[in-house]
């Protein structure tokens, strides 16, 4: 297999002239005959993807829709803000703890223990992602992915409709030796490369960002540090609810897999509950999450599909930037090495490595949803255990460090019986006369 190299695809874009766009937006930089590798999806996978190898030396283009912001509670941990170098500036709030709120309105504190979950807003997050990828050497380009059609010379022809371009016109096209597909749930580029990648089971998430309540505001049940979190039929039969501050703004929004169920009624519902309904509503997103790892993440050629496209969202939380990230590195990582070698399985070790490090936690994880967010009857009971403090310790460990914690045999042993005890109704969920005099925690 003939690779393009970053050097050689330099003396392309010299010799020859640079792909006409149909439209007048132009791209961060001339674009070039032919890349080493064309990301599509600028979220934070894509993003990723683009400055890894961009920073390995290869010429990349990073392909994104202008304007879409993914509805998102925006919570990264310490770990994701140590791995990817996020900045301070980056963090529009730092959450000190959550509560979840059972079906019954009962409310369970759970405080971070000397640490805190960074939150980020999706709209300038991302953006700042892709300009960090430009900063690197990729190639920015607004566009949408249509297809990709195989040359003989084994590289690939991007067909893609640049932003603002006439519809009538033709599509144009970008040649490259090894395509990434980071563009979300129901990925196009998966749908082409992996076989039954549509077929991913999917939550539908739903959100409102409003402006963050006045702390004179008596009516909201809102503290600007903590993250609320609804296990509440009413608010969702099948996942949650949240309340998710981002500093001047907040994300209130739902989830659900239930394809009958009004997410703009429940969120609706959710914003009445926490008092946060007089809130200014400043826009307004929707989006399916998969909650599944695709069984292949490459078509054993040249299409590997990472983030959101190979479906890796932690099941029970929905939680996806660190992930997406992480995801967008291996990808990179296994695309750098395919281009070095030409040995078209190298691909094959994004989905290895990844699965290598988080496919036990997935596993639980799903385990998880799948029983406890049933019934209202079982979310009384799960609500009840989060307020074990060996529950909390280990969950916010997790969490934060991104790996099954082991470090404590006896409390894992403590914790199954008490799960075993709930799971048998051998106690009680709580003392629902704690549903409206639990305490406020103020974060």
């Amino acid at each position: 297999m003939v690779i393009c190299r970053a050097s050689e695809a330099l003396k392309i874009m010299q010799s020859e002239p640079a792909v006409t766009l149909h439209a007048p937006y132009a791209p961060s930089r001339p674009l070039a005959q032919c890349y080493d590798a064309v990301v599509v999806g600028g979220g934070p996978c894509g993003a990723t993807a683009a400055t890894e190898l961009a920073k390995e030396g290869w010429n990349v283009l990073l392909m994104d829709k202008d304007g879409r912001i993914k509805p998102c509670g925006g919570a990264i941990p310490p770990r994701c803000v140590e791995d990817f170098d996020i900045p301070d500036e980056q963090l529009v709030a730092r959450i000190k703890s959550a509560l979840m709120v059972a079906p019954s309105g009962r409310q369970v504190p759970m405080p971070i223990d000397g640490g805190y979950v960074g939150m980020v807003d999706r709209e300038h997050f991302d953006e700042w992602l892709r300009e960090r990828a430009v900063s690197h050497g990729a190639t920015r380009l607004y566009g949408t992915f249509d297809h990709f059609s195989r040359n003989t010379d084994g590289s690939v022809t991007v067909h893609f409709r640049s932003k603002d371009a006439d519809p009538e016109t033709p599509l144009e096209t970008v040649r490259t030796m090894a395509l990434i597909g980071a563009d979300g749930a129901r990925s196009a580029v998966a749908k082409q490369a992996v076989k039954n990648a549509d077929r991913v089971p999917c939550v539908f998430a739903y959100h409102e960002i409003v402006k963050s309540p006045e702390a004179e505001d008596q009516k909201a049940d809102f503290a600007p540090t903590r993250c609320d979190v609804y296990y509440q039929g009413r608010v969702s039969p099948d996942f949650y609810g949240w309340v998710f501050p981002h500093g001047p703004h907040t994300s209130i929004g739902v989830g659900s897999a239930n394809k009958g169920f009004s997410l703009r009624g429940a969120t609706k519902t959710l914003r009445e509950v926490s008092g946060l309904d007089g809130c200014e509503t400043v826009r307004r997103e929707g989006a399916p999450i998969p909650l599944k790892p695709l069984k292949k993440w490459d078509d054993k050629r040249n299409v590997l599909v990472a983030g959101d496209a190979a479906g890796i969202v932690a099941p029970a939380s929905g939680e996806g930037i660190y992930y997406a990230m992480e995801g967008g590195r291996l990808a990179a990582l296994a695309t750098s090495r395919f281009l070095e070698t030409g040995d078209a399985r190298a691909l094959a070790g994004a989905r290895r490595n990844f699965m290598k490090a988080h496919g036990r936690v997935f596993w639980i994880l799903g385990i998880m949803q799948h029983f406890w967010y049933s019934s209202d009857k079982r979310r009384e009971r799960f609500v009840s255990i989060c307020e074990d403090p060996d529950v909390q310790r280990l969950t916010w460990q997790a969490y934060m460090n991104k790996k099954l914690v082991r470090a404590d045999p006896m409390a894992h042993m403590r914790i199954f019986f008490k799960d075993l005890a709930h799971l048998f109704g051998l106690v009680s969920p709580g003392p629902r006369e704690q549903a409206s005099t639990a305490p406020k925690p103020q974060g």
